[in-house]
This record gives C-alpha cells, sequence and structure tokens, in this order.
C-alpha cells in the first residue's frame, strides 16, 4: 500500500520527489539524535540494573517520538518558506503545489523512512542466531510486526495533514492530538510479546486519523462516494 502511494500520487512530480526525500531526511536526522542521546544514556547507566534499562528505553522511545514532532514542525516552516520563493519566481505568483499536498508528501517521506528502518530491524531478527518462535515463543512477531509497520506509514501521513493544518491555522490542539496519538501508538509496543494486542488500537487510531485528514482535506461523504462508484 506504501508503495503505491509513492507511485500513483508522487513519483511523477519530480517536486513532490524532491519534498518526499527531503521529509525522510528530517526522520533520518531525528532518528539519529535520538539513538545518540539513548545510547550515551545506556553507556553511563549500569547495564546489569533491568528496571532502569528499561526505564531508559521507554523514556528513549518517548523522547524519538517528540523529536521527530520537533523536526516535523521544522521541516514544516522549511516548506513555508519554499512556497513564499516558488511564489516569487513563478509567473502567475501562485505555487505550482499547495500546503496540503506538500504535507501529504512529507508525511509520506516520514513514514517511508520509518518504515525502512522497521524493515530493517526485521531483517535482522530474521538473520538469526535464533529463531523466532521457538521454545513456546510466539509465531506472529513477522506477520504483526509487518501489519505495524504499514500502520505506522499510513499514521506518518495522515499525521502530516493534520501537524501541518494545525501549524497553517494555529490550531495548536490538532498538533498536540498528533504528539499523543504518536505517543500512544508507540508506547502500545511495550505490550510485545504480546504482538495482537497493540495492532488494535494503533488500526483504531489510524482509521481516526485517516477520517480526520480527509475532512481537513476538503474530503465530504459525497466525494466519497462518487469515488467508490467511479463517477465524475
Amino acid at each position: 500500500p506504501a508503495l503505491g502511494l509513492f507511485l500513483f500520487t508522487i513519483a511523477r512530480d519530480p517536486l513532490r520527489i524532491i519534498i518526499l526525500i527531503a521529509g525522510a531526511f528530517f526522520w533520518l536526522v531525528s532518528l539519529l539524535l535520538s539513538s545518540l542521546i539513548w545510547f550515551i544514556a545506556v553507556k553511563a547507566s549500569d547495564p546489569r540494573d533491568e528496571p532502569l534499562q528499561k526505564g531508559l528505553l521507554i523514556f528513549g522511545v518517548m523522547f524519538s517520538v517528540l523529536l521527530q514532532e520537533a523536526f516535523r514542525f521544522l521541516y514544516y516552516k522549511l516548506l513555508r518558506k519554499a512556497i513564499e520563493g516558488l511564489v516569487a519566481l513563478s509567473e502567475d505568483g501562485c505555487s505550482p503545489i499547495s500546503i496540503q499536498q506538500m504535507a501529504y508528501v512529507a508525511g509520506v517521506g516520514f513514514g517511508l523512512m520509518s518504515g525502512a528502518f522497521s524493515m530493517i530491524n526485521l531483517l535482522a531478527d530474521a538473520l538469526g542466531p535464533g529463531t523466532v518462535g521457538i521454545h513456546g515463543d510466539s509465531q506472529l512477531y513477522f506477520l504483526t510486526s509487518a501489519f505495524m509497520t504499514m500502520v505506522l506509514i499510513f499514521l506518518h501521513t495522515f499525521w502530516g495533514i493534520l501537524f501541518f493544518h494545525g501549524c497553517e491555522h494555529r490550531r495548536w490542539w490538532e498538533i498536540t492530538a498528533v504528539v499523543v496519538m504518536h505517543l500512544t501508538v508507540s508506547g502500545s509496543t511495550f505490550c510485545n510479546p504480546l504482538y495482537v494486542p497493540p495492532l488494535v488500537p494503533s488500526y483504531l487510531l489510524m482509521a481516526i486519523a485517516a477520517t480526520w485528514a480527509y475532512l481537513l482535506s476538503g474530503g465530504s461523504a459525497q466525494n466519497l462516494r462518487r469515488f467508490l462508484l467511479c463517477k465524475s
């Protein structure tokens, strides 16, 4: 599904590809900084203290979420400046891409990079030395991880639309809602090795975020019905 989003809505437009790659880069920088801080915290603590190490892991995940949203805000500010430059350079005084389209493409960029790193972690576990599912462990690890990766890609896409809309109209409660949803989905992964329960709230939040983003983008029930019936 994520590949379909890229091929049908982004791949044909060079400007959208640039925005997507830049969004992926911003997410990557946020991950690098959060990983660096977590690495320093782990090295400075006692590795034999399991409660402390678990607490540091929770802190690292929550801090990473906040840092990702901070970089999303920085990317919004950068794209806002870019729109002003595009308007100044255009002959008709109009930007070739709207802020809503930028929000969508930036969200896809965040999501694709997040999904890519999730896949890297899965491949690392698949290489060994052990095999997941032996000795009574859950055999749903790879399947549920794939579904979680997909939902995170879509959530980042919808969060991008909601976040940019909140910044554009100074609706800080929309930005807060994005941060809370991101923290909730990331926190639900601590239920592992119970792999299925975290998927339920994550997909419910995805449905809510998708509906919300659709309405903020100008969508309506009538437009959705026309789309499903293939009517113009």
